[in-house]
């Protein structure tokens, strides 16, 4: 099931977002990291349109929308590869339309996922606080 986020998800989004975090952004400074944390639990609810991914009752990842760019896809790793990114892809397709992502260029992960949704490279840049290479894609 996918849902509205509520401010009682805030912790389980927070936890999930620093697991996957780990997974996908090893290289990522530890004082950036902690700082996007408290913007991942303090700030961005309440900026990004969050969308909560629950099986059994327990939610297991998060999408947050900025308009019709993906600030956030996030999945707890012990749910990868089984169709749930690609779920709540599909949700807020059916909800916006076309997408686009910024995605770190050595985000295998991230990347391998968006390749596989069919999202296209359009640009890169430097991401400003920490120096990284962010691709920008988009779908068809």
């Amino acid at each position: 099931m996918i849902r509205d986020y509520t401010s009682h998800d805030n912790e389980t989004l927070v936890r999930i977002w620093k697991d996957a975090n780990a997974l996908a952004h090893p290289f990522l400074p530890a004082a950036f990291v902690a700082a996007e944390e408290a913007n991942v639990r303090d700030i961005y609810p309440q900026y990004a349109d969050i969308h909560v991914l629950e099986t059994g009752g327990a939610m297991q990842g998060f999408i947050a929308m900025l308009g019709d760019e993906i600030g956030g896809l996030f999945l707890d790793p012990a749910h990868h590869g089984q169709g749930l990114g690609r779920a709540m892809v599909d949700h807020v397709v059916a909800l916006q339309g076309v997408l686009s992502v910024q995605v770190f260029e050595r985000n295998a992960i991230g990347r391998r996922f968006y390749d596989s949704y069919g999202f296209t490279y359009q640009d890169r840049s430097t991401h400003d606080a920490t120096g990284e290479v962010v691709l920008h894609l988009a779908m068809p």
